[in-house]
Formats: structure tokens, sequence, C-alpha cells
């Protein structure tokens, strides 16, 4: 249970897919896979694909103005813009800069996290602490990603996973007893490998063998990624449950990171909750990364899925690896405090 006296929650939520659709059908044409192969394995039938030109920040700014319209605040009233990416604009500034300018939100600092796939909870996380300390007020928290830049068309194997997004959640201070009631960290560096962009950084500065080794894609070891998923998604929910102070017969909704609808049953299953109490649109947008869960949450709300009072868990995994998890009770409606 989070002891700090101030109770901190999502008053502001939207988001952002590209209006590019690429089916199953459409990659068949590009790469030797069918639909069926990837439904089978995968739950996913087509994902969103942004246009050329069009960059992670442009795609979290969208998001971020149905957020603070939601919220019924300005840019103005923003203190701290946090970016949870894997594919931000340019290594350097931030993509949460950028953002800031897009949307002007003058009074705000903004940095990006790197996260993977577990970005969005690990900033939800984050951006409340600043809220409890009583440092700041409003915190605009952005998962986005074009990860269409990074993959090799070529490689069956990934270019069939993914999708362009991004999803952004304004955090306030909230009515004693709702929004964030537990959070949970964590990460295992020895898999580093499982998961990744070699080229780009330090290590491997772009060259021309770099570019020619098509080492500026994402490359991942499918397998092994899945293994550790299926254990971890299940073992972080029910962490984040437990230091909640609830069971799993408290639970109303989940909302699991997108990356494949049997990760997503297998943590359902370890949860107990029958599937029509878990959000799933991975098989309209396929794995947007760090955008998938605030895209996920944002849906499941439009279609009043979750309603108000419900004990949510937000989980995830990704990159690093990491894993995080969330337990919200969602009172959005009642009294914020402004």
């Amino acid at each position: 249970m989070m002891e700090n006296e101030r109770s901190v929650g999502i008053i502001g939520l939207g988001s952002y897919a590209p209006e590019n659709i690429v089916t199953n059908k459409d990659l068949e044409k590009i790469v030797d896979t069918d639909d069926q192969w990837i439904v089978d394995r995968t739950g996913i039938r087509e994902r969103r694909i942004a246009d050329p030109g069009v960059a992670t920040s442009d795609l979290s700014a969208k998001a971020a103005e149905k957020a603070l319209i939601d919220a019924g605040l300005t840019a103005n009233d923003i203190d701290l813009i946090i970016v949870a990416t894997a594919t931000p604009d340019m290594a350097f500034p931030s993509t949460a800069c950028i953002v800031q300018d897009k949307i002007k939100a003058t009074k705000a600092a903004a940095f990006d996290l790197s996260a993977g796939c577990s970005g969005f909870v690990y900033a939800l996380i984050t951006g409340a602490q600043f809220i409890k300390a009583g440092l700041y007020k409003h915190v605009l928290v952005i998962g986005a990603e074009t990860i269409s830049r990074i993959l090799d068309w070529k490689d069956r194997n990934t270019c069939v996973l993914f999708g362009d997004g991004a999803g952004a959640a304004v955090l306030g201070e909230v009515t004693a007893g709702c929004g964030l009631l537990s959070a949970h960290l964590g990460s295992d560096g020895s898999g580093a490998e499982l998961l990744k962009q070699p080229a780009g950084g330090s290590r491997l500065p772009a060259s021309l063998d770099t570019v020619t080794d098509s080492m500026h894609f994402l490359q991942m070891n499918g397998n092994e990624v899945f293994k550790f998923a299926i254990k971890v998604m299940g073992e972080a929910a029910m962490k984040a449950i437990e230091d909640a102070g609830l069971s799993t017969e408290d639970v109303d909704f989940m909302i699991p990171h997108q990356a494949n609808v049997r990760i997503i049953q297998s943590a359902a299953k370890r949860l107990k909750l029958p599937m029509e109490k878990v959000m799933v649109n991975v098989d309209r947008y396929g794995n947007t990364s760090a955008a998938t869960i605030p895209i996920a949450l944002d849906e499941a709300l439009r279609e009043g899925k979750v309603k108000q009072g419900d004990n949510i868990v937000l989980v995830g995994f990704g990159a690093g690896l990491t894993w995080a998890s969330a337990v919200i009770k969602w009172c959005k409606g009642d009294k914020t405090i402004v």
C-alpha cells in the first residue's frame, strides 16, 4: 500500500493512433508470412503505421491534447512532462522537450524515460511521486512509439508484431482512497540481449558497417521473451494486488501490455480473471510498446468496460528486461483536487 497521505490518480486520458492500417494480408505481399500464422501465434490482425515524416513527438502531442481536454486543463497547468518511449525523435534533446514546445506547456519541466514496453507504467509511477512529494501539481505522462521506424520489414518474426501509437494521462491529486493504490517495478539486466536495437548508441555508433549489417533495426529472441513474459506478467500483477491490500477477487478489470494474446490469457489465468474482465485490443493495433497500456485503458473507458470505483490492474513487461504493475481505484469524476 502506498503510504503517502496525498492520493494521486489519472484525471485526464487521451490516445492517438495513425490512420494508416496495415493488415496481415498487406504483410503477405512483402514478407514470407500469412494471416493465419500471425493470428494463431499472436492474435494480431492489423496494426497502425505512421506516415513518412511523422515522429513520436507528433503522436505524443495529439494524445496529450486529448488528455488535457479530458482533464479540463490547459497546457499551462502542466508542471512536468514524462515521455516513455524506445523510439524518441532523436537521441537528444528529449522527445518530452519537443512535446512541451508542440503543446506550448511553457511552465513544464520535461524528460524521457526508457523502459521498453513497461515504460508507461514506469512513467506513471514516477510522475505520481512528484505529486505525492508536493513538488508538482499536474504531471503529463505519455507512452508513445513509432516502432515501425526501427523494424526490419524483411524479418517476418518481428515486423508482423509491432505498430505505432500514443497514449497520455494527466496525473493530479484526487479524493483520498482513490487513484494509485500500489506500484511495483522490476528489472533483470541479464536479459538485455533478448530485445534490443544494437547500434546508434555509444557502444556501436552509426557507421557504414552498422547500417549494412542491419544493426539499427529491432532485434528480438522471441522464444525467450515469450517465456519471460508468461512468467513475469502474472507475478507482477499479483505483487501489485497484494501490495494494495487486495485479493484477486477484488480486481474488477485488468489492462495488460498488448504484445501477444496468449501472454494476456496466461496472465488472466494466473489471476483467475475471466477474459471479459481483461482488455484486449492487440488484434487491431499490434504491439505499440510503451503506448499499449494507455491506449487500451482509454478504449476500455470509452467502451464502458471500466466503471467508477473499479479496481484496475495495469501490468506490462519490456526490453531491459523490465516489468511494471500498478493498481488504480478508478474514481475519475469524483471531486478532483485542482
